[in-house]
């Protein structure tokens, strides 16, 4: 079956509101590799966005999945329990940054994560407000969406967001805010719009995801845990795409030195299966009621089994060394072109959580025009991208941290001649 007569059942059959990035219909993958429904191979630099950081079907992650299916699939934890959901939650509450005694429960998405999160800050501080950041994705929820700090296309068109939900400007120099300039914004919202001491949570992607990769500085993650802590507001690290060996440290939040009081995670916790997380301190994680978290597939025993597979894999196959590796490979291969890509005005991102971003040579501004040929030159040869940022002139690289190194090059080689033809 080819992808036209594909495209058009799904036009026909599916929301248009479910956007597309290509037109392959996936018939199988393994490891950093997919084929379509036409036989045509493709390289992977996406990674179902982060989700499958340890490769299409990894034999272990498949395994566990398998022995699992052959005991039970699904009893709902919150009626008939089951023990490896009681160890995955000893195993993060051991790996999760922060020296302190944690606790975690299981949902099913990283938008449920956020909202969870969301829910146990209020329970525990009493108050009702939270503060985000420009440019940050937190979910297509309603509370995911009155966090997220861009409107098209995710808040256009679906009316008035929850209420008590405040912005300040994310610390990206090269768009013209400083670290300084974050935190004064921060001040006059205290001043004028929120009393701090009406803010139960500050919410924040350690690295910015869908907002451009950038990274948040070291100097402003401390200005945030300092002024949690002189406020009595809980921190809030949304890890759902930061997570799990990504950015060459188990969780991105390890590179500040400072922890989270609660930690939101999802994507590549189950290796291609859904499930996510929230861990945090203890006595935070209890401040709701019995009944007041759950759901009815949280914490999924398929879900769960695959997500010690994955933290199993990542442990053995040494994935956050390589992902430094396999950064360091690419931010190399793509500073080698800024003469031949004038284009090019950064490369950045820690492990394998990388991107570049694009101008227009003649105007100096944003080009998600170029960003958006270099997606398609590249995925004529083969090569699957995603762009990003909040002006959509950023490709972001999110490959299987497992891929091979024959296939790595051969996709560096693809993502080079895109890059100059898209000049032409």
């Amino acid at each position: 079956m080819t992808a036209s007569p594909l495209t058009d059942r799904k036009n026909a059959a599916i929301s248009r509101g479910v956007g597309m990035t290509t037109q392959i219909y996936a018939d199988r993958a393994e490891n950093a590799e997919i084929w379509d429904k036409e036989g045509n191979r493709y390289i992977d630099f996406a990674a179902g966005i982060a989700v499958v950081n340890t490769g299409h079907r990894h034999p272990r992650v498949i395994e566990a999945v398998k022995k699992q299916l052959d005991r039970f699939t699904h009893t709902c934890h919150q009626v008939v329990p089951y023990e490896n959901y009681v160890e995955l939650a000893e195993r993060l509450n051991a790996i999760t940054p922060g020296d302190f005694e944690k606790k975690t429960i299981f949902v099913t998405t990283g938008a449920e994560a956020v909202e969870n999160a969301v829910k146990i800050a209020r329970a525990a501080t009493g108050r009702q407000a939270v503060i985000a950041f420009s440019g940050a994705f937190h979910g297509r929820t309603f509370m995911g969406m009155a966090l997220t700090g861009k409107v098209v296309p995710y808040k256009v068109g679906f009316g008035a967001m929850p209420a008590d939900i405040y912005h300040a400007p994310f610390p990206v120099e090269m768009h013209g805010t400083t670290v300084e300039q974050s935190l004064d914004v921060l001040k006059k919202l205290f001043a004028a719009d929120v009393d701090p001491n009406r803010v139960a949570a500050i919410i924040i992607e350690p690295v910015q995801g869908e907002g451009g990769f950038y990274p948040v500085p070291v100097n402003f993650m401390k200005a945030i845990r300092e002024i949690c802590d002189k406020h009595g507001i809980l921190l809030i690290a949304d890890e759902v795409q930061t997570g799990f060996a990504r950015t060459g440290k188990l969780f991105a939040m390890e590179h500040f030195g400072v922890t989270a009081d609660l930690v939101t995670m999802a994507k590549g916790l189950g290796g291609g299966f859904p499930i996510a997380a929230v861990t945090g301190r203890a006595d935070i994680m209890d401040a709701p009621g019995p009944g007041g978290l759950g759901g009815t597939y949280a914490g999924s025993p398929i879900g769960v089994a695959a997500a010690h597979a994955v933290l199993d894999v990542i442990k053995d196959e040494d994935l956050c060394n390589r992902a430094e590796n396999l950064g360091a490979r690419l931010k190399q291969r793509l500073a080698s072109l800024r003469d031949k890509v004038p284009e090019i005005v950064d490369i950045r991102g820690p492990g394998f959580m990388n991107a570049v971003e694009f101008n227009d040579v003649a105007t100096k501004q944003p080009s998600a025009e170029f960003a958006n040929k270099v997606r398609l030159k590249a995925l004529e040869k083969g090569l699957i991208l995603l762009t990003c940022g909040v002006h959509g002139n950023v490709i972001r690289f999110l490959a299987p941290i497992t891929i091979q190194d024959d296939v790595f090059a051969e996709g560096l080689d693809i993502l080079e001649a895109a890059m100059i033809e898209a000049r032409g």
